[in-house]
């Protein structure tokens, strides 16, 4: 707790076993509450060893719903636990969990209500091995997501965010896909909600057990985000 506010951590797993522990590791307990993982069906122990870390709550999907249903799991458990601050943390040990004190400190003193941890400030993405296909369509995609959305985040594309309860109930995230678009969207119902996203700088990870999608999917996540882009950027321009 920091700030009289309750912390909580989530965790969207999917065959996380191998990365689980590191990840728990260096989660700061002194300032988090609690921590929920919401297991996607994985083919690997990752409940079991979720288990083993004594993680409170364990969410087990029976079929993999997808990255987005994921979330919506983790979010519908963090609001009924009466949480009032809610980081989304990758559990593939990509996101140093070391800055979770930093994004909730932000939120806490009401400076932003939500915070990304940015690959793209101080050039985390390409020294911590951002395949270089990904880099250019991550800085494509962002700049096309900005000019129609009317913002300047450095990046829209990343897996560690932090967010005000008060922000995730007012915008409806269970309505937004379940696939890896979901996040886009939620970026998109923020700003249209009126909300302001800070931004952090992250250094990242990316090896053998880091998830990562691959080129079909990746281009499939880039048709879906110039289509969200387009759908809020004509709400804005025209409503």
């Amino acid at each position: 707790m920091i700030n009289n506010k309750r912390v909580t951590v989530v965790l969207p797993a999917y065959n996380a076993a191998k990365t689980l522990s590191k990840t728990i590791a260096e989660v700061p307990m002194n300032i988090v509450d609690e921590i929920i993982l919401c297991d996607d069906n994985s083919k690997d122990n990752t409940i079991e060893v979720a288990r083993q870390l004594n993680i409170n709550h364990i969410i087990s999907h029976q079929v993999n719903k997808g990255y987005g249903g994921n979330q919506k799991s983790l979010y519908d458990k963090a609001i009924s636990t009466n949480a009032d601050i809610v980081i989304m943390l990758h559990p593939d040990y990509q996101y140093t969990p070391k800055l979770i004190t930093a994004m909730v400190s932000i939120i806490s003193e009401g400076l932003y209500p939500v915070v990304f941890g940015s690959r793209i400030l101080g050039g985390g993405a390409l020294k911590g091995g951002m395949p270089l296909y990904k880099y250019i369509a991550n800085r494509f995609l962002t700049s096309f997501q900005n000019i129609l959305l009317g913002q300047k985040l450095s990046e829209y594309h990343t897996g560690y965010r932090a967010y005000s309860i008060d922000v995730l109930k007012a915008i409806d995230y269970n309505a937004n896909s379940d696939d890896f678009i979901f996040d886009n969207q939620v970026i998109a119902q923020i700003f249209e909600k009126g909300y302001e996203i800070g931004e952090i700088t992250c250094p990242t990870k990316y090896f053998e057990e880091a998830s990562s999608i691959n080129l079909t999917r990746s281009i499939q996540y880039g048709l879906g985000v110039v289509s969200v882009s387009l759908k809020y950027g004509f709400k804005r321009l025209f409503n």
